[in-house]
C-alpha cells in the first residue's frame, strides 16, 4: 500500500507523531488511573475515621447526649429494618448499638453492645468497619485493661455475669478507652433491654447534594421512614471526604484539556511537516488527476495508524507507570491501581479520531492549493 511505503520512507516523521500520541494516552491513562485509586483510598481512609452519622431516639436531650456520649433513651431495633427496606436512603454500614454507663470495680465505664451485622440499604457487599464479638465474650478498652491489669483470655464479672476477655484494644485517646464492648444481643440480655437500642451508627454516602445540605436531606428522609428517630452527622468527616473527592476531580478536569491541546498542536505540527515534505508529491498527484479526497485519505490513514498504535502502546505504558510510580507520587496503595480496560477501548476508538482531527487543518491547507503552485515549489 502507498501509505505503508510513505511511512517507511519518512519513518522519523511517523515516529515523532507516534511519540506524541503515546505521550498523551500514557499521561491520561496514568493520571486517570491514579486519580481513581486515590479517591478509593481516600474513601477507605475517611471510612476508617469512623461512622459520621448517628441515628438516635428523637426525644433525646441533646445536652445529655453530648455530655454522656450516648442517649439515655431507647428505640426498637426494628428501626434498622425500616432504613434497610427503604432503598432510597443514603446510608451505608448501618450498625445497631446499645450503650449504658455502669460501675466496674469502682470505676465509671460504658458498656457498648455492637451488632455483629452491618446492614446495607443498597444491598452491596462491603468490607466491615466493626469487629464481630462472640456471645459471652467482650473487648476491653485500653484504660480499663491497663488500670486493672486485665489480659486477653481473662474472665471478668460484669453486672454479676462472667465474660471472657477476647481482646484488649489499643489506646485511642477517646472515651472508647473506658468502654467494654459486647455482642449486642449479649448486652441486651444483660441489662434486660431485649430488642432495644439507643443508636444506629452509619456512614453518609451523599455528601454532594443539589442544595448543598446533605444533613437536611438525610433528616427529611428519616422523618418519612422512622419519625421516632433523629439523625446527627459529623460534618467535619463528611466535608473532608467530599473536599478530597472534588479536589481530585478538579485537578483532572484542569489538566486533561491542557494535555489534549498540547498533543493536538504536536500532532498538527508533525502533519504539517509531513505535508511540506510531500509538496511536490501532492502536486504530481493533483496533476495526474487525484482528487482532493484521495490525497487527503493518505494523510488521514497515516493519522489513524498513529492514533491506533499510540493508543495501544500508550495504554500499556500509562498502566505500568501508574502501578510502578504512582504510589511514590500519590498516597495510594497498589491494590487500588488496576488496568482499566474500558479506557483501553475508549483510547482505541477516540485516539485515531483525535489524531485525524489534529491533522485536519494541515491536510486542508495542502489539498486546497493549486497544483501548478505546488509543482513550482
Amino acid at each position: 500500500m502507498l501509505i505503508l511505503k510513505e511511512i517507511k520512507h519518512r519513518k522519523f516523521n511517523f515516529i515523532m507523531g507516534l511519540v506524541g500520541m503515546i505521550a498523551i494516552v500514557s499521561l491520561v491513562v496514568a493520571f486517570y488511573t491514579m486519580t481513581r485509586a486515590t479517591q478509593k483510598e481516600t474513601i477507605r481512609l475517611t471510612r476508617d475515621m469512623g461512622f459520621n452519622v448517628r441515628i438516635i431516639p428523637g426525644e433525646t436531650d441533646i445536652n445529655q447526649f453530648w455530655a454522656d456520649g450516648y442517649s439515655n433513651l431507647s428505640m426498637s431495633q426494628e428501626v434498622v429494618d425500616k432504613l434497610v427496606d427503604q432503598k432510597s436512603v443514603n446510608y451505608a454500614h448501618l450498625t445497631a448499638s446499645l450503650h449504658k454507663r455502669v460501675l466496674f470495680r469502682g470505676k465509671d465505664v460504658v458498656l457498648s453492645g455492637i451488632s455483629s451485622e452491618e446492614r446495607e440499604p443498597s444491598g452491596a457487599k462491603k468490607s466491615k468497619m466493626i469487629f464481630a464479638i462472640e456471645k459471652d465474650k467482650v473487648y476491653l478498652g485500653y484504660s480499663i485493661a491497663n488500670q486493672f491489669n486485665i489480659k486477653e483470655g481473662d474472665v471478668i464479672k460484669v453486672l454479676e455475669q462472667d465474660f471472657e476477655v477476647s481482646k484488649t484494644l489499643a489506646e485511642s485517646g477517646s472515651d472508647e478507652d473506658i468502654r467494654i464492648y459486647f455482642n449486642l444481643k449479649s448486652l441486651q440480655e444483660l441489662i434486660n433491654m431485649e430488642g432495644q437500642i439507643n443508636e444506629v451508627m452509619a456512614i453518609n454516602c451523599m455528601c454532594s447534594t443539589k442544595n448543598g445540605d446533605p444533613l437536611g436531606e438525610l433528616r427529611t428522609e428519616l422523618q418519612k421512614i422512622a419519625p421516632e428517630a433523629e439523625v446527627l452527622m459529623k460534618n467535619s468527616v463528611a466535608d473532608a471526604r467530599e473536599k478530597q473527592r472534588k479536589m481530585t476531580d478538579k485537578y483532572f478536569a484542569f489538566l486533561f484539556p491542557i494535555i489534549l491541546i498540547i498533543c493536538a498542536l504536536w500532532l498538527g505540527s508533525v502533519t504539517m511537516t509531513n505535508v511540506k515534505e510531500r509538496t511536490s508529491e501532492i502536486g504530481v498527484m493533483r496533476a495526474i488527476g487525484f482528487t482532493s479526497w484521495k490525497i487527503s485519505k493518505q494523510f488521514f490513514l497515516r493519522a489513524l495508524l498513529i492514533g491506533l498504535f499510540g493508543a495501544i502502546i500508550g495504554f500499556a505504558i500509562g498502566t505500568i507507570v501508574s502501578y510502578q510510580i504512582g504510589p511514590s507520587i500519590f498516597s495510594v496503595a497498589k491494590t487500588y491501581i488496576k488496568p482499566n480496560y474500558i479506557m483501553l477501548l475508549l483510547a482505541v476508538v477516540i485516539g485515531p479520531l483525535f489524531a485525524a482531527l489534529s491533522s485536519l487543518l494541515p491536510v486542508l491547507w495542502a489539498v486546497n492549493r493549486d497544483s501548478a503552485e505546488l509543482l513550482k515549489e
